[in-house]
Formats: structure tokens, C-alpha cells, sequence
């Protein structure tokens, strides 16, 4: 009984935990990214960030 329960909260809660960090993190990138997109003029960083994606993405079509 005793394994089990340390089992559980070692690997069940630990990675639950975990995950729920690792969205919220997420979650925080995508909302600052699209403020960014939104805001007028728009940040260097941005544009630069958006350049770059633009790029991969016609690379993967074939399109480059």
C-alpha cells in the first residue's frame, strides 16, 4: 500500500504538476506574442521573429 502511494504521488502528481507548468508557461508566450502582433508600429523583435517563420515556412513548402 505504502509503495503504491508513493508511486502515485511521485510519477501521477509530480508529472501532473509538471505539465500544468510547462502550459502555463506556454500559454503566457502565446498571449505576450499576440499583444506584440497588435501593437502599433510593432516591435523589432517581432518583426524579426516573424521574417524567420515566414522563411521556414517556404522552405517547407518548397517555395524558396
Amino acid at each position: 500500500m505504502g509503495l503504491f502511494f508513493g508511486i502515485f504521488v511521485g510519477f501521477g502528481i509530480g508529472v501532473g504538476s509538471t505539465l500544468a507548468l510547462m502550459y502555463s508557461i506556454y500559454m503566457g508566450g502565446y498571449r505576450k506574442a499576440v499583444q506584440e502582433s497588435l501593437q502599433l508600429p510593432q516591435p523589432p523583435r517581432f518583426l524579426k521573429a516573424l521574417e524567420k517563420a515566414r522563411g521556414q515556412a517556404g522552405e517547407k513548402r518548397g517555395l524558396l
